[in-house]
């Protein structure tokens, strides 16, 4: 099979790989898009720790059931399906008390072991969620980052008739408004530097929009009562922080640097009993993704601007790292 290949950080290539066969539990799915995300951007310059190398990246996809392992049931070929790439041990102490996505020897498809840029990649059957008829292949591949967005406004304890600021309209933060739309939130505000961005946010239901968290915050006198940073870029966690109300909640949801920091005042958490919280990854959130993209309540459509062939996944990266459009996409069937 044909797939993209990271020997080592830095380098990639797209070459020949044996085509995987399904051990004990397991299916091989035939891939048929597959995003990149800013983790794929880490893995690619050797910024993800605890990936190996060589590998084949991607973790956001969706495809069809080609073959099934033995002890597999409810699963059949043809099956279409989006894939959980969450490899918990199910063994350490986070596994045991349902923190999965904390767990003490994570690893992930795509993340730890060779994903989806691929034409084919065997996944344990229990990963794999089937999707409705109405979603395609391109939706389906998009319910990876929504079931991230679903876990973290879990981690937010979202209040209904509640305001929220989100502060980076990329992907995550387009799909965290949406959601909080769907779950009650009165005032969702976004705030980027990219006014196409802010233009997409606007026609997807945001409330208020600015270039600059003072702007918004200014709009809205006494700020939010939950704040989310979805870029990753420090400078914008900082500033997010000022739009936080008092009693109100800030959640890191971008990924950033390991040696960022953050200036938080110990003081105005304890008198403005700040919230200050942290989502990472999925958790239990697969099934509801799904619901939510077939809903309509995400949409799909808007969200997945560029699709590449998996030969021009050079030219996919690029586009990501450039910013251009939203979510990237690569077909390697």
């Amino acid at each position: 099979m044909r797939a993209v290949i990271l020997d080592r950080p830095g380098t990639q290539r797209v070459g020949d790989r044996p085509d995987p066969t399904p051990a004990a539990g397991e299916v091989v799915v035939r891939v048929h898009a597959c995003g990149i995300c800013g983790t794929d951007l880490h893995i690619l310059d050797g910024e993800f720790p605890p990936t190996p190398y060589p590998i084949t990246p991607g973790h956001e996809f969706a495809g069809e059931v080609v073959e099934v392992g033995t002890g597999v049931s409810g699963l059949s070929t043809g099956d279409r399906v989006a894939v959980d790439p969450s490899l918990f041990c199910g063994r350490c102490w986070q596994c045991q008390r349902q923190r999965g996505n904390l767990c003490e020897d994570w690893n992930a498809v795509g993340d730890t072991v060779d994903g989806a840029f691929a034409e084919y990649v065997a996944v344990p059957a229990g990963n794999c969620y089937r999707l409705p008829d109405s979603v395609d292949y391109s939706a389906g591949a998009l319910v990876e980052p929504v079931a991230c967005a679903v876990h973290g406004l879990r981690r937010l304890d979202l209040e209904l008739g509640s305001s929220l600021l989100v502060v980076g309209a990329g992907t995550m933060g387009l799909l965290l408004m949406q959601l909080a739309h769907g779950a009650g939130a009165y005032e969702v505000a976004m705030v980027d530097q990219d006014p196409s961005r802010l233009t997409l946010a606007a026609e997807l239901g945001a409330a208020a929009t600015a270039t600059s968290v003072e702007e918004i915050v200014d709009q809205h006198r006494g700020g939010f009562d939950y704040v989310v940073e979805a870029t990753g870029v420090p400078a914008a966690g900082q500033a997010a922080l000022g739009g936080v109300a008092t009693g109100g909640t800030f959640m890191v949801f971008g990924v950033a640097p390991q040696d960022a920091r953050l200036q938080v005042s110990p003081f105005e958490v304890y008198n403005r009993e700040i919230t200050v919280v942290g989502s990472m990854a999925v958790l239990a959130s697969f099934a509801p993704a799904v619901n939510a993209v077939a809903s309509g309540v995400v949409d799909a459509a808007r969200m997945v601007t560029h699709v590449e062939p998996l030969d021009r996944f050079a030219d996919a990266i690029q586009l990501t790292r450039q910013r251009a459009g939203l979510k990237v996409q690569v077909r390697p069937s």
